[in-house]
């Protein structure tokens, strides 16, 4: 199966640089939702650090399903 996408330059230029940035921006999410795992499971945090930590995991982990976007895929 293929799959062809076409844009119309200039006036799609934000949807076209999304699709070919797509893998790489993936690939910062899942770097960003690793180091955040590492930050709560293995980092000896203060309380604020932790709270901080786990705000941000979990709005990171919320807005990835909100949008229906796998990292593991």
């Amino acid at each position: 199966m293929k799959a062809i996408l076409e844009f119309n330059l200039p006036e799609d230029e934000a949807e076209f640089y999304c699709a070919n940035k797509g893998t790489a921006m993936l690939n910062v999410l899942w770097e960003i939702q690793q180091e955040l795992r590492k930050l709560y499971k293995y980092e000896e945090l203060n309380e604020d650090e932790y709270k901080i930590v786990e705000r941000l995991r979990d709005f990171l982990n919320d807005s990835l399903n909100d949008n229906d976007v796998n990292l593991n895929k």
